[in-house]
């Protein structure tokens, strides 16, 4: 089984497959009688036929080291995940190549840190390492399939750096 390290979430390293959600940096704006730092349009959101919708998700903690044996992905629109909890998550891609996924990359988010997945990343699931795994998401909600799976022949192993 290949293994895949864990990478701490950097703009720079994700911007491939999609954007930060973060307070990184001074607020673009201050509002609310300047008691409110406004971090402006941080997300791209791509939506194909349909609208964006804000669901919730409550999904079950795991642990590393992962069993990585599928990836997914939308083609009709990008998906945005905001933690409800001050808790770091697990984020999984991997590029296209031909059309399927290539070698897959993890990343860790720092608490505080939300992601937005460009349209056709391909994704590991929602993996939650804290509970309660529960998340903000913005995504497409339309007529029409937006999923496709992808199962790996030789499942990874995602662990924690060393």
């Amino acid at each position: 089984m290949s293994g895949i390290t864990v990478e701490p979430l950097t703009a720079a390293a994700f911007a491939p497959y999609g954007e930060v959600l973060e307070t990184e940096g001074d607020p673009d704006r201050i509002i609310n009688q300047g008691l409110c730092g406004r971090f402006h349009d941080r997300a791209t959101l791509d939506i194909v036929e349909g609208r964006a919708g804000l669901s919730l998700f409550k999904a079950e903690p795991r642990a590393l080291p992962l069993r990585l044996e599928m990836v997914e992905r939308h083609p009709q629109g990008s998906q945005a995940f905001m933690p409800m909890s001050f808790d770091p998550f697990l984020v999984v891609v991997a590029p296209d190549k031909d059309g399927g996924p290539g070698t897959p990359r993890a990343f860790l988010t720092r608490p505080g840190q939300g992601i937005n997945f460009h349209r056709g990343t391909w994704h590991g699931v929602l993996t939650p390492l804290h509970e309660p795994g529960l998340f903000a998401v913005i995504d497409r909600i339309g007529e029409g399939p937006n999923l496709e799976e992808h199962w790996f022949t030789e499942p990874y192993l995602v662990h924690a750096t060393a």
